[in-house]
């Protein structure tokens, strides 16, 4: 594939909301609208960001704002297309921009064998 990419990380807060929803499900669902590859959200066990409170899942203290990670990787010009969204819906934390190198993506089912 070696094509070039563009990897949007945005690094929010669980209890982050957009219109009474998590922000991070109306990431997702932008992105699917939008038509770009895929989304992947990843929850923290342990953070802190500009305010340096520590966010930590422990057994004796659930944390209700653990650290949320959402991942997208697509062409450039389809990660553009996100950005406005992004900087409407994104109140608090950071967005992270980097060139990457597409070497392999995969997907569909293939007769008999598990699909991606």
């Amino acid at each position: 594939m070696d094509s070039p990419a563009r990897r949007l990380s945005i690094y929010i807060g669980e209890s982050d909301r957009w219109e009474g929803r998590p922000l991070y499900e109306a990431i997702v669902q932008k992105t699917r609208e939008l038509g770009l590859a895929g989304a992947t959200v990843f929850k923290g066990v342990q953070g802190f960001g500009a305010h340096s409170k520590v966010r930590s899942l422990r057994l004796l203290e659930l944390s209700q704002d653990l650290p949320i990670k959402i991942e997208i990787i697509d062409h450039p010009d389809q990660i553009e297309r996100l950005l406005p969204f992004v900087e409407t819906t994104v109140q608090e934390g950071l967005v992270v921009l980097e060139e990457v190198e597409m070497f392999l993506y995969r997907h569909g089912r293939k007769e008999g064998g598990a699909g991606c």
